[in-house]
């Protein structure tokens, strides 16, 4: 929910481009903007040597700051993926989205659903999420405290 509210307040998003009626809930896999992106998938690649700021907000793993960075940038060279780099650009993200005169275009080829298994996948190897549910508490480590109160009052009595 955090996030869909900051795609309505920073990145000019309204509701039904969030959710809509084939669409009526949050993806809980992926973030709001990579939802919004595979579904209208038909919109990208985006040049971002010449695309409005507007449409440069939309690619996953482009900030607001970066897509301020990208537009000063532009003016004065064509940008590659090491200017968007340095810039502050998730490309390991915004790859897939954007394109300029040194991406591939093979990228682009993928089916939305492939892609989104596959970063999905690329997201999981580097959170290393556990495969159990979040506990509110350690019992290995309470159980030993326990143990040890017990043995201390046992032994000074």
């Amino acid at each position: 929910m955090y996030q869909s509210d900051w795609l309505l307040s920073f990145y000019k998003f309204t509701a039904k481009e969030i959710v809509y009626y084939y669409h009526p809930f949050l993806d809980l896999e992926i973030d709001p903007k990579l939802a919004y992106a595979l579904r209208n998938y038909h919109l990208y690649p985006i040049n971002v040597n010449t695309a409005d700021y507007e449409m440069i907000l939309r690619i996953p793993g482009i900030g607001v700051q970066s897509a301020q960075r990208i537009v000063q940038a532009r003016r004065f060279n064509k940008l590659t993926s090491s200017h968007l780099k340095k810039i502050g650009v998730v490309m390991k993200r915004a790859q897939y989205f954007i394109t300029n005169n040194e991406l591939p275009a093979a990228i682009h080829d993928l089916p939305a659903e492939t892609l989104r298994n596959q970063i999905i996948a690329g997201d999981v190897k580097k959170k290393k999420v556990p495969d159990t549910q979040l506990k509110l508490f350690d019992f290995t480590n309470t159980t030993k405290a326990l143990a040890e109160i017990n043995r201390t009052k046992f032994l000074t009595q």
